[in-house]
């Protein structure tokens, strides 16, 4: 059996977002919060104050370093690596004092507008700020009932005030990395092999990594080597999908099918199976260097063979046990 859990070891470093765009995704959170502070303060200084949660893959350390996409701008093609975190948006009162949905989306969008030269976008689910290099900032937005113990509200444009739980999300998941690193190493291998996917298809496109968070961490089997439990983790979604293609989410509101909306199923149950059968074939070789090209195809080049031995593990064996032989034989 060819063992690639070091080069799986090192891709792990390779999509690990780096400490300099970390560094830049918390300046960029930080003055945006500063912005939507300083502006209520003058703005709205009578309404309910914003407080702020990190929230998402970020506080889950699954972050990954994307793969670099090529973009034409006034026909000046540039290279941006998007990579970005979620900076949830709270506000703590009583419901007589709450605003619309649009309002409150209004507000943190005029409090940004002009912090880059990108216009921010107003989406259903939170205010995105873009930023040149490729980066952006997330803002979902949230009312939470002072002195109860309802679920935040998330203040979404298409389906009004909806309870949603981002930090019962993060805890449920934590929990469980926490008692084994290796969840964590999977859910970024799943989330290179999605960005790989998308890239190379610009027509469908793979599940969120919210979605194969939650699978990950509902299918997940651990090994001493990361190819293994890979293998092991992708056979057991598998095994789970084909029968129900279901992904219930695990916090408020719990047990809500998110991938009931998803078109491409066939698409992706396919992307799967040539994966699983990618893996298996790659655990059976004999030599390693074959192995690794076969984990290559889905993950892309930035799964590196170049430390791969082009070598028949079984004839390795077969030679050594002849030395072993022949020093029996002489002594």
């Amino acid at each position: 059996m060819a063992n690639c859990h070091e080069q799986f070891v090192d891709f792990n470093s390779t999509i690990t977002l780096t400490k300099d765009r970390k560094k830049k995704l918390k300046t960029s959170r930080t003055n945006l919060r500063n912005r939507v502070r300083d502006d209520f303060k003058t703005n709205h200084k009578d309404e309910i104050q914003p407080k702020f949660t990190s929230q998402g893959s970020s506080e889950m350390k699954t972050t990954i370093n994307p793969i670099v996409r090529t973009v034409d701008e006034d026909g000046d093609k540039k290279s941006i690596t998007k990579y970005d975190t979620d900076d949830g948006i709270y506000f703590i009162g009583s419901l007589e004092d709450r605003k619309s949905v649009q309002t409150y989306h209004n507000w943190i969008k005029d409090a940004v507008d002009g912090y880059t030269t990108i216009p921010p976008i107003d989406k259903n689910t939170c205010v995105r700020t873009s930023f040149a290099d490729g980066h952006h900032i997330d803002q979902p937005i949230y009312f939470v009932e002072e002195d109860n113990d309802s679920c935040p509200q998330l203040a979404h444009k298409k389906n009004g005030w909806i309870d949603s739980d981002p930090k019962e999300f993060t805890e449920w998941f934590n929990k469980q990395a926490n008692k084994n690193e290796q969840l964590r190493c999977i859910v970024k291998y799943l989330k290179s092999w999605s960005d790989y996917q998308n890239f190379n298809d610009g027509t469908n496109k793979m599940p969120s990594g919210f979605v194969l968070t939650i699978w990950a961490a509902n299918n997940f089997s651990s090994n001493d080597r990361d190819d293994l439990a890979l293998k092991n983790t992708l056979q057991n979604m598998y095994n789970s999908l084909s029968s129900n293609f279901e992904c219930l989410r695990p916090s408020a509101p719990k047990n809500e099918n998110v991938v009931e909306s998803y078109s491409y199923e066939t698409y992706f149950m396919d992307k799967l199976e040539k994966f699983l059968d990618s893996a298996k074939q790659a655990i059976n070789e004999t030599n390693q260097k074959n192995a690794c090209f076969k984990w290559q195809k889905h993950l892309g080049s930035r799964f590196s063979c170049s430390t791969a031995k082009d070598e028949d593990e079984g004839a390795k064996s077969h030679s050594q046990a002849a030395v072993i032989s022949s020093n029996a034989k002489s002594a």
